[in-house]
């Protein structure tokens, strides 16, 4: 069913207006050529100024002098400022949250969990700044300290993805900033009023603990924006989040300079539901992860490796709830699934269900869009699921939409295996109430993604975990756990107060 009629262009421009206004946004930022479009309704938001490749050089200028200051900055005061930060994005959640919405179409309550998302790494950032623990090592040679220290790496380059528009900024922004680096953030042209919010949002929580003025920029731009920061011989780390296509390309660029490369590309992401799975608890997990954000995030549901005991009773409950999904406005209230971004996602998803029903899909239900008061420039679709009689080409491919897969299987080494013949390995999850076969998911022979899970759905991390995946998927991790090491430098040190010059490895070289 469609949730209700779209807002108009004019009441959308207005509430960016008004957020844009409460975050501290310079109005003179709002001038300019470009325009990000609303995938709510087709209409243009607000215009903003794009910059060219020296603008990204003089940025990383600044950027680069700054981090000569802030390297030396305590880490616990360098802690303040990004306490700061997740103290006013408290502050400011509903207003980033409306930015969300308006530029990418999430609903409500996904856009707020972005926002808390942010909170919370600030949060664990700031305990962070007080852990940079390193190890000390016994020394083989007497009177000798063996040890390891951790310190800031220098300008981080940061190019985000439409789909989380804010939240990935922040998983980079805050570790960095805590770690002692340095940020330059090319956003998705897509959500440029997003970034400036957020922008302007730092930038008092700058003034007010203040932490050097250029610790953190932002360089609105199309593609030449985000090479010149790959090219960047002072961009010590790249961090990009996009299509495998686009990590192909940046990460021999950066190789190329001997600069670090955090990249976090594409996911084509299973649940195997075992014969012994809670159904209503699988149904439940599985619709959140296959048409949350409508298909666009890079931990979507694509799909289900069901076992053929349990598969007629699944697809009935999954087919049921997908026939009473609310979709429009994303701002409404009740909606669960708002609009694809654009024409592009909308004719990758046709094709993709053109294909499948070549390759022998049957259509269980959605595929369809919907018009009515939506417009020419909107593109709501309904959730689709297609059975498949084997792991063909296209189910072997991501489709940036929500287009969910049925897979039958017959054993548990079968279902692990088509949940690893794919390219990608991002994000797995098993429905089972065996504990055997939830520890072989776990195990070396089990699922080969970096995000593995039992009794929950393929997205929704958390923070406190190194979020990221293994082949195509690139191979960086952001986030919680020992991520923070990917923003700085490690130096090995030996402390010698014996008095004496003993050689490691007993070697002898007297004179």
């Amino acid at each position: 069913m469609t949730a209700t009629v779209l807002p108009t262009a004019d009441h959308l421009r207005e509430e960016a207006r008004r957020a844009l206004e409460r975050c501290g946004v310079d109005p003179a930022l709002l001038q300019g050529p470009h325009f990000s479009r609303s995938p709510v309704n087709g209409a243009d938001l607000l215009p903003v100024t794009w910059v060219d490749g020296d603008a990204v050089d003089e940025a990383v200028a600044r950027a680069q002098d700054a981090f000569l200051v802030w390297r030396e900055t305590p880490a616990p005061v360098r802690g303040a400022l990004v306490s700061r930060l997740g103290e006013l994005l408290v502050e400011y959640k509903q207003d980033i949250a409306t930015l969300i919405s308006l530029e990418v179409g999430k609903i409500t309550s996904e856009a707020l969990g972005e926002v808390q998302e942010m909170i919370d790494i600030c949060a664990f950032a700031v305990g962070l700044s007080r852990q940079l623990y390193g190890k000390t090592m016994p020394s083989e040679r007497p009177g000798h300290r063996l040890m390891e220290t951790w310190h800031p790496l220098g300008v981080v380059g940061v190019i985000s993805a439409f789909n989380f528009p804010a939240a990935v900024w922040s998983w980079n922004a805050a570790v960095a900033l805590a770690c002692g680096d340095t940020v330059v953030w090319k956003p998705s042209e897509a959500a440029p009023l997003t970034a400036l919010a957020c922008q302007a949002i730092l930038l008092r929580a700058i003034e007010e603990t203040g932490a050097p003025q250029h610790v953190s920029q932002v360089v609105l731009g199309g593609a030449d924006v985000g090479e010149r920061l790959v090219d960047h011989r002072h961009v010590a780390l790249l961090s990009a989040t996009g299509s495998t296509r686009m990590g192909r390309a940046v990460g021999p660029r950066v190789a190329a300079r001997f600069g670090r490369c955090l990249l976090e590309l594409g996911g084509n992401n299973a649940a195997i539901v075992a014969p012994s799975a809670d159904l209503d608890l699988a149904t439940r997990g599985i619709v959140f992860a296959a048409v949350g954000t409508a298909g666009q995030r890079c931990t979507t549901m694509r799909r289900v490796l069901v076992h053929e005991d349990v598969a007629d009773d699944l697809e009935q409950r999954l087919v049921s709830a997908y026939e009473r999904l609310p979709i429009g406005d994303p701002t409404a209230e009740g909606t669960l699934v708002g609009p694809l971004i654009d024409s592009r996602a909308f004719q990758n998803m046709t094709e993709a269900l053109r294909r499948a029903g070549e390759e022998g899909g049957k259509l269980l239900v959605g595929g369809g869009r919907r018009l009515g008061e939506e417009g020419p420039d909107t593109y709501y679709v309904e959730p689709a699921i297609v059975r498949m009689p084997a792991q063909t080409e296209v189910v072997r491919e991501e489709t940036f939409a929500p287009l969910l897969y049925l897979v039958r299987y017959r054993d548990l080494n079968a279902a692990i295996a088509l949940n690893n013949d794919v390219p990608q390995g991002l994000s797995s999850a098993i429905f089972t109430s065996d504990q055997a076969e939830a520890e072989r998911f776990l195990s070396a022979v089990g699922s080969d993604c970096g995000i593995v899970n039992v009794n929950i759905g393929t997205s929704g991390a958390e923070i406190g975990g190194a979020f990221g995946g293994e082949k195509e998927t690139g191979g960086g991790r952001e986030s919680g756990s020992d991520a923070w090491q990917a923003y700085m430098r490690r130096a090995t040190n030996t402390i010698n107060y014996s008095g004496e010059l003993p050689l490691a490895q007993g070697v002898d070289f007297s004179v």
